[in-house]
């Protein structure tokens, strides 16, 4: 319980299990994103019921569809990028401080999901597209690299790629 101020409004905190009927789970969350933004409701956290992602996760793990390592090059190219010049010794001192920074972006974006923490997302999207996205991170793909992030304003869930995302800003 916390006191806000002297008009004497007080904050309580309530564990609920709500069913909301929908075509598919993703569409049902939605609706309950919307409601929940929509009321004077402080902070939420959604512990379990979230089912982004399955039918992504089941096609990976047909061997059929395993996902193919592009080369850096190739990828700075597809984003509009200009290509980095390949020199074997400056790669191997980067490879070796990408684990550790990795890691720590990682921890980063596991604090903001347990917290539930309302931040802004800058967003490159190459070729001068820039966004400014005020949002809850619902979920992180390691072995994508990606973040499923809820726009608080939008009500749209999008997924970045951590190569897409300048700043986390609190």
């Amino acid at each position: 319980m916390k006191t806000t101020g002297n008009n004497a409004r007080k904050s309580f905190i309530f564990n609920i299990d709500l069913l909301i009927e929908g075509e598919t789970n993703a569409k049902a969350l939605e609706r309950l994103l919307h409601v929940l933004n929509n009321e004077e409701i402080a902070d939420f956290r959604i512990l379990s019921g979230l089912q982004i992602g399955r039918l992504i996760e089941e096609g990976l793990r047909e061997p059929a569809l395993k996902p193919v390592n592009i080369p850096q090059q190739l990828q700075s190219k597809a984003a509009g990028n200009k290509p980095q010049a390949s020199d074997k010794p400056a790669a191997s001192s980067k490879s070796n401080a990408r684990p550790a920074e990795a890691d720590e972006t990682a921890e980063r974006i596991r604090g903001y999901i347990s917290a539930n923490k309302l931040i802004r997302l800058n967003v490159n999207k190459g070729r001068g597209v820039k966004l400014s996205v005020p949002c809850r991170i619902l979920s992180y793909d390691e072995s994508k690299k990606t973040v499923t992030v809820y726009h608080v304003d939008e009500k749209q869930v999008y997924i970045f790629g951590l190569n897409e995302i300048d700043d986390f800003l609190q």
